[in-house]
């Protein structure tokens, strides 16, 4: 047991607290990007885009997988600002702001939809077309993607930031390997009340965006069969 440890009782328990939401955190991560890929999927192969599929790289940092995810979830924002472009470009003010009516009925915004697709790709289906709708008639992009981008910064520069994803008691006890007594226990404190916090927040936005692209992709399924 380390001297700290006998000095600090509570201290083997606040490292396991810290392991576990360290694990929580990165399980959510996992997730996240197989849904992001799962997007990433329907994008390239139906709306003619070429973003780059992602994977958690084991051997780096919780900041870096962050950035990782970050950049694509900005290249989808991107690409999906750039559908709402062609869209305003292409149609008629009065057809394009079909599209953004509640009112409309869907089908009708897939066949407008439908139209400017044809036009850009040369030829589209109506499963292109819904997938440019779902897209541009829901919040993902003003309030999911957004939310979830400005999480994942704050978790990357966060007190275990810089914490490699794989090593996980090895990675606490680098951290902590010079820290005694209460310098120790201060630090412990701080980084569990930070990562509760962002952990917290980070799996209610994460959920959000995975149920979002599980219904743009179920939908795209549904198209298929």
């Amino acid at each position: 047991m380390a001297l700290s440890d006998l000095l600090y009782p509570d201290n083997p328990k606040r490292k396991q607290e810290l392991i576990n939401l360290h694990q929580e955190l990165l399980d959510c991560m996992s997730a996240n990007f197989h849904a992001t890929n799962e997007l990433v999927g329907v994008l390239n192969k139906h709306l003619g885009c070429t973003i780059t599929p992602i994977e958690m790289r084991e051997s780096s940092t919780v900041k870096e997988n962050c950035e990782i995810i970050i950049q694509v979830m900005s290249e989808i924002q991107h690409q999906v600002q750039k559908i709402d472009n062609d869209m305003k470009e292409k149609l008629e003010p009065v057809l394009y702001q079909k599209l953004y009516d509640i009112k409309e009925p869907e089908l009708e915004k897939i066949a407008i939809a439908q139209r400017v697709f044809s036009i850009i790709l040369g030829e589209a289906t109506s499963t292109a077309a819904m997938v440019a709708i779902k897209l541009l008639g829901s919040n993902f992009l003003t309030l999911t993607v957004s939310k979830l981008i400005g999480l994942l910064a704050a978790i990357g520069a966060s007190v275990l930031g810089g914490v490699s994803i794989t090593i996980i008691g090895l990675g606490l006890e680098m951290i902590l390997h010079a820290i005694l007594g209460a310098v120790e226990r201060s630090q412990l404190l701080t980084a569990v009340r930070s990562y509760e916090k962002h952990l917290a927040e980070f799996k209610v936005a994460s959920e959000k965006y995975q149920r979002a692209i599980h219904e743009v992709t179920s939908l795209v399924r549904q198209q298929v069969q």
